[in-house]
C-alpha cells in the first residue's frame, strides 16, 4: 500500500460534504474520495476547490469528456486513469460503473486519496449520485464539489439566458438517452412554458424533435 488507510473513527461516518463548507479545507486527505466536477468544457472554469484536489490527491479516474488541459494540475507523481464514458465509444473503451464504483471504495480503502474528475456537475447526469450511493454503502468519507453544468456554461457562452422574466419562469434538464429501452415521455413537455435542454439528445434529435412539436 502507498499509505496506511486512515483510522476507523475518520471512516466511521460516511457523509455528504457539501464544498462551500470546506473553503480553506486545503489537501486531498487520505481515505477520502472527491466527485469533483470538471465544468463545462473551458478549463478556465474548473473551481478552485477542483483545482485544489487535483494538485493534492493519489489517484485521478477521470472521463473522456473531462477537458485534457484540466489533467495538468495533477501532481507528476499522482497515478492518472481514463475511465472513458464518451457516447458512442465502443465498450472495450470504457469502464461500467459498477467496476468505476468498486474501484474507487477499493482505493478509499487502501488509504489513498482520489479525485474522480467528471465533465459539467457531479449530479447533473454525471452519474455522481450512484458512486455517492457505492461510496456510502462501503462507510467511505466523500467530498462533492459542484461544477458549472454543461447546459449552463454552453447557453451563457452563446448569450443565451435559460431563464427569463417575460419569457420562461422555469428550466427542465432531461436525458436524451434511453435506460433499459425505457424512454422519456417526451408529451410531458409539450405543456411547459418554459427553457427544455436536452442532453445526449444528438442520437435521436429528429425523433425527439417530432415528439416536441
Amino acid at each position: 500500500d502507498k499509505r496506511n488507510p486512515t483510522d476507523s473513527a475518520t471512516l466511521a461516518s460516511p457523509r455528504i460534504r457539501a464544498s462551500g463548507q470546506n473553503a480553506g479545507a486545503g489537501r486531498a486527505m487520505p481515505g477520502v474520495v472527491y466527485l469533483v466536477g470538471g465544468g463545462p468544457g473551458d478549463p478556465g472554469l474548473l473551481t478552485v476547490r477542483g483545482a485544489e484536489l487535483l494538485a493534492s490527491a493519489d489517484v485521478v479516474l477521470h472521463d473522456e469528456l473531462s477537458h485534457p488541459a484540466l489533467l495538468e494540475w495533477v501532481r507528476a507523481d499522482a497515478e492518472v486513469r481514463s475511465v472513458g464514458k464518451r457516447g458512442g465509444d465502443p465498450v472495450q473503451k470504457q469502464a461500467s460503473q459498477a467496476a468505476i464504483d468498486l474501484e474507487i471504495v477499493a482505493l478509499a480503502k487502501h488509504g489513498y486519496s482520489v479525485v474522480r474528475l467528471k465533465g459539467g456537475d457531479p449530479f447533473l447526469f454525471g452519474r455522481g449520485s450512484e458512486e455517492a450511493e457505492a461510496l456510502a454503502a462501503a462507510g467511505i468519507p466523500f467530498e462533492v464539489v459542484p461544477g458549472i453544468p454543461s447546459p449552463l456554461g454552453a447557453t451563457a457562452y452563446a448569450g443565451i439566458s435559460v431563464t427569463h422574466r417575460d419569457l420562461a419562469s422555469s428550466v427542465t434538464f432531461v436525458s436524451g438517452i434511453q435506460r433499459d429501452g425505457v424512454g422519456f415521455d417526451w408529451s410531458e413537455l409539450r405543456r411547459i412554458r418554459g427553457t427544455v435542454c436536452i442532453l445526449m439528445g444528438m442520437r435521436d434529435l429528429d425523433s425527439i424533435a417530432k415528439c416536441l412539436i
